[in-house]
This record gives C-alpha cells, structure tokens and sequence, in this order.
C-alpha cells in the first residue's frame, strides 16, 4: 500500500507522520525544530524522518507543511519571521524532490490547515470559505474554487494584519493597532496580565472567567468583541458561506464559540448572515499535515 509522509514544520517542533492516501494517519511522532541551527540541521531533519518511514514502506510522496510565507505553486519560501536561518530563500521542494527522487510540496501552514477542514474537516463538502487561525498571531487562508486563493506574490490571507484600531498598539509587521495584537492568543494572555499582574495561559484565563471572577469576565467579553471585529471585517470583503476557526483556543468549545456568534450578530447585515455558517475547526495538531497531503495528492492527480 502507497503511503504518504506528512511534515508540519513549526518555529519550536516538526510534526510529521505517515498517512493513507485517505488521510488516515498511521504513525506520527514530533522532534525539535531547533529553529537557531539553521537550515541545513533543519533538512537533515527532514531527510531522516522521510529515510525512517521509507525503510518498510512505499512512500508515494512528501507533504509539508510551514512557516513562514511560502509560493506554494513552486515550494520556495520567500518571506516571514527568520527564525530558521536560512530558511527564506530555500525552495524546499527542490531539496526534497532532487534527494528522494519523489513528488514533494511545501505550502504555508494556514493554508495547509484550511486545505485539511476542506478534505476532512469542518469544511468538507464546501468549496469555498475562509479559516481564521488564533495563535500567537493571527494567521488566515481563503479557499476559492476548491483550491487555496495565494494571491499575487502568493501572501493573501494574512489577517492578522487588518487594523482594527487606529493609532493602536504596535505591531511587528510596523503598523498600529493591527487584529492580531488584540484579538490573538498572546493578545488575550498580555490582556490578562496587565489587567491582573498574573502571567497565565488561555485555558487558566477561562477557567477564571467561568468561575465569575469580574475581572476575567470583562477581558473575555472584551477580547470577543476584538476578535468579531475582525470577523465581520472578513465577512464583509468574502461574503463567504461558511468560516472556519482554528488555534488552540478552539478547545474550549460551543462555550467559546456561543460567545463569537453571539457578538458577531450585531456586526454583518442580514444578506452576510443569511447562509453563513461558524463552526470551529476539526482536525487540531493534523490539520497542516493533512492539507499538505491533500495538495500533494492534487499534483500528482490522484483526486479526479
């Protein structure tokens, strides 16, 4: 039976596994990144996860999923946060296609997230749609006709940037007051702890606010409004069926979500409302892996 190896490389850990071609994950395992190292500790990395699965296996492909801005259409990494040193500029695909002698491809991991709910998760059976990731930033991918939309230089999606206040805190990317620095994860822990002094994580901020602690109730109620915000921003420019959520915050379920909806309703006119859909994303830690699958399984024309 072919298989597929599935690599999911992150600033901290490389998640990898190896996967039916129906997105079955039969083995998986995770080593550091040791992103400071470089590239070439990086690859090596790489090689030996793919070399391990090959020994008792026929491995059809190699799907990865990664940091950073990526052109997907060719696998080169051309911008992002230079966490991995000489990461930028390296086309991937390349390395991985001239070593192995197998189809390879490298696609941004939001993008790659939003491809795993098409093919498997909260956005099977929908060709079109948005995913809005809540993590240490604020990552997006729009799916549009069945496919990822990149745009020009192959950068669209990138959400997080959106300004939500004017003359707002500063951000990396050098703008003020962009959606991410109000409305992510590390947004809500830096919330809470000038609010409270405390340093904790999203689950212990909401176990807080659930217990009716005042003043976690109010940074919950108003880090939803900051996210719907931003949401009704994206609803207005896609007019799209349906949105996906992802990031760990997602954990805390229909209580999270009842929060976001119920915000939003007040944001969209009635013709942005009227088939949309909000659903939390299904595929957790897998989702990058499985849509950089799905896109390997693309090229090399498994899917009719």
């Amino acid at each position: 039976m072919k298989k597929v190896v599935g690599i999911d490389i992150g600033g901290t850990m490389i998640k990898f596994g190896l996967l039916t071609l129906e997105g079955k994950i039969l083995e998986s395992g995770e080593v550091d990144t040791e992103a400071s190292k470089g590239i070439d500790i990086l690859f090596e990395k790489l090689c030996n996860i793919v070399e391990n699965f090959s020994k008792d296996n026929e491995i059809l492909g190699i799907a990865v999923s990664g940091t950073g801005q990526i052109d997907g259409s060719i696998g080169k990494v051309i911008g992002g946060n230079p966490i991995i040193p000489g990461w930028i500029g390296t086309n991937l695909v390349e390395k991985l296609e001239n070593k192995f002698n197998i189809p390879a491809v490298l696609e941004n991991d939001v993008n790659c997230a939003a491809l795993g709910e098409k093919w498997l998760g909260a956005g099977k059976g929908q060709d079109n749609f948005v995913c809005v990731t809540i993590g240490t930033g604020i990552g997006g991918g729009v799916v549009l006709n069945g496919d990822i939309f990149r745009g020009d230089t192959c950068v669209a999606g990138e959400f997080g940037h959106i300004q939500i206040e004017k003359n707002g805190k500063e951000c990396l990317c050098g703008k003020k007051g962009c959606y991410e620095r109000y409305a992510s994860a590390t947004a809500l822990v830096n919330m809470a702890k000038e609010r409270t002094g405390e340093t904790l994580n999203g689950k212990e901020i909401f176990d807080r606010e659930k217990a009716g602690e005042e003043v976690f109730v109010n940074i919950i109620k108003e880090w939803v409004d900051y996210f719907t915000d931003g949401l009704s921003t994206i609803t207005y420019i896609f007019n799209p069926p349906l949105i996906v959520i992802g990031g760990g915050v997602t954990k805390q379920g229909d209580y999270l979500l009842d929060k976001i909806k119920e915000s939003f309703e007040s944001k969209v006119g009635i013709n942005y409302k009227k088939n949309l859909q909000i659903k939390f994303a299904e595929l957790g830690n897998n989702a990058g892996m499985l849509g950089a699958e799905y896109l390997l399984l693309k090229k090399i024309k498994h899917f009719n």
